[in-house]
């Protein structure tokens, strides 16, 4: 499999991603005379300073290693590589862990707090980076999503031929995810008998702002099952398990049983952008996958090393 070409890059006081991201460029050409011009229509918080001095520094080419120039024509269809910058990316200073891997897959233990994919202020700090680090390896993709601010499983694939096989098993619905969280109980939570279930099911969409959802009116296409399973004082240890898997379903489905993920910054209500606050991590685990494995049919459940710090402390 063809994948951007590698450069070595200048030394920068900016952080800059050792792998190029990848864009196609569209197949109607909506009026842009140059790759230049394409580029600044596509990030517009990028300005054309900006692109200028990143082609001009070989930061930009195509899919091949060619390089351009601020003059080459926009070709329709052609893919594009480009490097993503941050002026003042964070650090986060929490280990990772690789639970497993073999010649296909890769089960990788995130902390909170570390994104998956670059993204935002991340380009170098996020597990993807720091496996292919790690590994050496450049064909790493994530399988499923995790929220940053979310610790616990990811699943990767590190080979092209098999990964089909691997993504076919979230698409069907195949592997089986559990979740811990703790929340602040209700004044009827805190009474009720262990195990206490529910089953939720409802719609999510897209809110305001675009990296917030909402539950709206309509067709479910959101579903959990969530359990208390241990008091202590206020609050509450849940075990979760998702049946669908929209963005920030599981923290918006703890809200609508007036019991929100403790230290959540998005939910009930959006937070101030802030430094990372490392000593209050978002109280949600990925804590086990389990899935019959598609190539051996070979039965494999991993488990998260970490615990949530709020039920410990």
């Amino acid at each position: 499999m063809l994948h951007c070409a590698l450069i070595f890059l200048p030394e920068s006081t900016v952080s800059i991603a050792r792998q190029a991201s990848e864009i196609t460029l569209p197949a109607v050409n909506n009026g842009w005379h140059t790759v230049l011009q394409f580029l600044c229509s596509q990030f517009p918080f990028i300005s054309e300073t900006i692109w200028r001095q990143r082609i001009a520094a070989g930061k930009v080419h195509w899919f091949n290693g060619a390089v351009i120039s601020a003059d080459t024509p926009f070709m329709p269809s052609k893919r594009l590589c480009y490097y993503r910058e941050v002026t003042a990316e964070p650090a986060i200073p929490f280990a990772h862990e690789i639970l497993y891997r073999d010649q296909h897959i890769i089960v990788a233990d995130k902390p909170h707090f570390l994104p998956v994919t670059p993204g935002g202020d991340y380009v170098n700090e996020c597990l993807l980076a720091r496996l292919q680090r790690d590994t050496g390896l450049s064909d790493i993709v994530p399988l499923h999503r995790l929220d940053r601010d979310t610790a616990g499983l990811v699943l990767f694939s590190v080979n092209a031929q098999s990964r089909p096989a691997y993504y076919q098993l979230f698409s069907e619905g195949t592997i089986h995810k559990q979740y811990q969280a703790v929340a602040r109980l209700t004044p009827q939570a805190a009474t009720a008998a262990l195990p206490k279930q529910w089953h939720i099911a409802n719609r999510i969409e897209k809110s305001t702002p675009r990296f917030i959802n909402a539950i709206v009116a309509g067709e479910v296409n959101a579903q959990s099952t969530i359990s208390l399973v241990a008091k202590s004082g206020e609050l509450g240890l849940f075990e979760l398990t998702p049946h669908s898997g929209k963005t920030h379903q599981l923290r918006l489905h703890m809200l609508s049983l007036a019991m929100p993920i403790l230290h959540d910054t998005y939910y009930p209500k959006l937070q101030p952008k802030q430094a990372p606050q490392f000593d209050k991590p978002l109280q949600l685990l990925a804590k086990q996958l389990s899935f019959t494995d598609p190539l051996t049919q070979e039965q494999q459940q991993f488990s998260s090393k970490q615990q949530l710090s709020a039920w410990l402390g």
